[in-house]
C-alpha cells in the first residue's frame, strides 16, 4: 500500500473511531478516538505500515493552524475586559503553573527516570501542542513526551467531567453535547478562515514564534477578534476534521512504545495529575474565600486539561465560559512565554 493510501486509510478509520468515541460519551472524542486508534496501530501493527512511512507533516501543520485559530478566536473584547477584576486569580494561576511544573518535573525525572529534556517538556501543566513542538526542537524523546502530555489531558478531561457528572447527576462537557465552535457557518467564510490560517503560519515563521504552527494562527485570530476587524467563526465540522487529523498524526508518534512503557506512563500521569488537581483545589478554595468566585468554577479554571473541554464543562455548569477560557488561555500563554524566555538557558541545562 502506498504512503498516500495509508494516510487515507488511517484518517478513514480514525474518523470512525471518533464517532465511536463520541457514541461512548468520551471527552474530546474527535481527538482521542483517532489518537487511540492510530496509536494502537503504531504500537501493535508497525510491520503492516509501508517501509519508512510517516504521517504527512504538511497535513498536520495545516490543521494545527485550525486549532490555533479556534483558540485565538475565544479572545474576545468581553473576555479581555474581565482581566482587571481577576488579577488576583491570574496571579495565583501563574504561581500554579510554576509550582505544578516543578512538581511534575520531579515526578518524571525522579520516579520516571526520563532524561532532562523529556521530563521538562512532559511536565508542563498546559500547552499540549506547544510543549510537544518545543520539546521536539530541544531533542526530547518525542514518543514519551507525546504520551505523557496526552495522558495528562486524557486523565484530567476524563476524571474531572466524570466526577462532576456523578456529583451533579448529569453529563457535563463535550459528553453533554456542548461545543465552542459554530455549527452554522456559511461556506463563504472558509476563504477568510484559510487566509487567516496562512497569515498566522507566515507570521509565526517570520517572527520565529515557539510552536509557530499553533501560536501564529492563534495570535492572528486573537488580534482579529479583539479589534473586531474580522471575527472568525470556525465551523464545528472543520474543528472535528482538524482534531481527527492531529489525533491521527500524534498517535503515529507512538511507534516503538511497549505496553510496559505505556502502563508506566499512565502511573506517572496519575501521580502528576492528582498532585495538580489537589493544588488546583487549594487555589480554588483560596479564591472562593477572597473573591467569592464559585469553587467549582475556579477548580475548572485551574484544572490542567484542554481549553475546549474545560470551557465546555463550564457551559454545562452554567458557569461563565469566558472566565474559564481566560484562565486557560492565560495558563497556555504563561507556559509558552516561560518556555520561550528560558529556551537558550534550557539548551545548556538540558
Amino acid at each position: 500500500m502506498s504512503h498516500a493510501l495509508t494516510t487515507l486509510a488511517l484518517l478513514g478509520f480514525g474518523t470512525l473511531a471518533a464517532f465511536g468515541a463520541q457514541a461512548l460519551g468520551l471527552p474530546l472524542p474527535f481527538l482521542m478516538g483517532p489518537l487511540l486508534l492510530s496509536g494502537t496501530v503504531a504500537m501493535a501493527l508497525p510491520t503492516r505500515l509501508p517501509d519508512g512511512y510517516q504521517f504527512p507533516p504538511w497535513l498536520r501543520l495545516m490543521f494545527i493552524a485550525v486549532i490555533g485559530l479556534m483558540i485565538g478566536a475565544q479572545v474576545t473584547p468581553a473576555l479581555f475586559a474581565q482581566i482587571p477584576r481577576l488579577m488576583l486569580s491570574l496571579a495565583a494561576l501563574t504561581l500554579f503553573v510554576v509550582v505544578a511544573h516543578a512538581f511534575n518535573y520531579t515526578v518524571f525525572r525522579r520516579l520516571g527516570a526520563y532524561d532532562r529534556a523529556t521530563a521538562f517538556y512532559a511536565a508542563t501543566p498546559g500547552g499540549l501542542f506547544e510543549s510537544i513542538a518545543m520539546g521536539e526542537e530541544a531533542g526530547a524523546d518525542l514518543a514519551r513526551l507525546t504520551l505523557q502530555q496526552f495522558l495528562r489531558v486524557i486523565v484530567v478531561v476524563t476524571a474531572l467531567p466524570l466526577g462532576l457528572s456523578l456529583w451533579l447527576g448529569e453529563p457535563v462537557g463535550s459528553a453533554g453535547g456542548m461545543t465552542l465552535a459554530r455549527d452554522v457557518v456559511p461556506w463563504q467564510a472558509l476563504p477568510g478562515i484559510a487566509m487567516a490560517g496562512l497569515a498566522g503560519l507566515a507570521i509565526g515563521r517570520l517572527l520565529r514564534l515557539p510552536a509557530k504552527q499553533l501560536t501564529g494562527p492563534m495570535a492572528v485570530a486573537a488580534l482579529l477578534s479583539l479589534t473586531g476587524a474580522y471575527p472568525l467563526d470556525i465551523p464545528q465540522w472543520l474543528v472535528n476534521v482538524a482534531q481527527v487529523v492531529v489525533g491521527t498524526a500524534l498517535g503515529m508518534r507512538f511507534t516503538g512504545l511497549s505496553r510496559a512503557l505505556i502502563l508506566r506512563g499512565a502511573g506517572l500521569s496519575i501521580i502528576s495529575v492528582t498532585g495538580m488537581l489537589i493544588l488546583a483545589a487549594l487555589c480554588a478554595e483560596a479564591l472562593y474565600l477572597t473573591l467569592g468566585e464559585p469553587f467549582d468554577t475556579m477548580l475548572i479554571s485551574f484544572a490542567p486539561g484542554g481549553v475546549t473541554e474545560m470551557a465546555l464543562v463550564a457551559l454545562s455548569l452554567q458557569a461563565n465560559p469566558a472566565l474559564v477560557t481566560l484562565h486557560h488561555i492565560w495558563r497556555i500563554l504563561i507556559t509558552v512565554l516561560g518556555l520561550s524566555l528560558t529556551r537558550r538557558w534550557l539548551r545548556r541545562f538540558l
